[in-house]
């Protein structure tokens, strides 16, 4: 009698022949499901599901592949070759390394942190991403603007979380960061970067913004990020343009670098730690003297105060758009 190999056996690739990334993909879920049995067809671990007739099914049944999260939502899962659709079934062997199934959702965090400027505080988000059970050693951070194409952390950061995927397929791979904007400037960049984490089955997660919490690539999740995304960059761009016509009107006015100091930035600073403690902002103005210009001695009207807040709030929102504006500011000076 003829022993007929597995199909897994008869369809294993030849040495050096170039790998079918699809190929690839399609045998990693195939290997996530069939570490469960079926509850329909009734096989074992390690095997594909089979047809009535006993021949391998085309796709799994959908009991089995939904109990893998990360394929839970698809409406199909096919049987890839290397399993031999169509071919009389036959009991097959476990992939390697089983895993228990109630380990089969762990989950595995990589932390990102960034600010724009060396002036700027990264220990919030540093805390933040600790305060979520994120180990430092899994936390990689920079002070780099968006604007650099290349960041070193962040590209070390996506290399461990695939390389922790390829070692442990059966865990969630989820990186963290604490917002939106710390990922990307635009939102073909960051649509780009979310459809990258999906494709190597990796999941994105935002700990504060419009969309805290796991990022969900199907359906509303994904339209919803692109919204959000678009709207990141709008606001961004508003901002740019904002400062760039206030560095523009200062200048008319004689008042190269921008215009004179009302609100200081240990003005700003006072104000809001004593607003943190629960004081007005009508309170604390009286408080504040001017250090410089026409009204210098006096205090800051309030309407000023609130300005200034304003201002402070949307640059700490987007620094890397006041940069960009007053570096193209520069430049148009420059060459005019």
């Amino acid at each position: 009698m003829v022993d007929v190999p597995h199909p897994r056996e008869a369809a294993a690739p030849a040495t050096g022949t170039p790998a079918d990334p699809q190929v690839d993909e399609d045998a990693r879920d195939a290997d996530e499901v069939e570490r469960r049995p079926c509850p329909r067809c009734g096989v074992a671990a390690g095997s594909p599901c089979r047809a009535r007739s006993g021949a391998v099914s085309g796709s799994y049944h959908t009991g089995r592949f939904t109990q893998v999260p990360r394929l839970a939502k698809r409406l199909r899962v096919a049987t890839p070759a290397d399993r031999g659709p169509g071919r009389p079934w036959r009991p097959g062997t476990p992939p390697p390394a089983p895993v228990d199934p109630e380990a089969s959702t762990a989950d595995i965090r990589i932390g990102y942190a960034r600010c724009s400027s060396l002036t700027q505080e990264l220990q919030s988000q540093l805390d933040s991403l600790a305060a979520h059970g994120i180990d430092r050693d899994k936390i990689f951070s920079e002070k780099i603007s968006t604007r650099v194409k290349v960041r070193p952390e962040f590209e070390k950061a996506l290399a461990a979380a695939r390389q922790i995927k390829a070692h442990a397929p059966h865990c969630r791979v989820i990186l963290t960061v604490y917002e939106m904007k710390r990922l990307g400037r635009d939102a073909a960049e960051l649509t780009a970067l979310a459809d990258h984490l999906t494709a190597h089955g990796l999941v994105l997660e935002m700990l504060a913004g419009p969309l805290a919490g796991i990022y969900d690539p199907s359906g509303p999740g994904k339209m919803l990020f692109a919204f959000f995304a678009a709207m990141a960059e709008t606001e961004r761009e508003t901002i740019r343009e904002a400062t760039l016509e206030g560095l523009d009107a200062a200048a008319r006015k004689g008042h190269h670098g921008g215009r004179p100091t009302v609100i200081t930035d240990d003005m700003i600073h006072t104000v809001l730690r004593r607003r943190a403690t629960g004081e007005s902002v009508e309170s604390i103005r009286k408080d504040l003297i001017i250090p410089t210009g026409k009204r210098m001695g006096h205090n800051p009207s309030l309407a000023s105060v609130y300005r200034a807040l304003a201002e402070y709030q949307r640059a700490q929102r987007y620094p890397d758009a006041i940069e960009q504006a007053e570096a193209d500011y520069a430049a148009s000076q420059t060459t005019g």
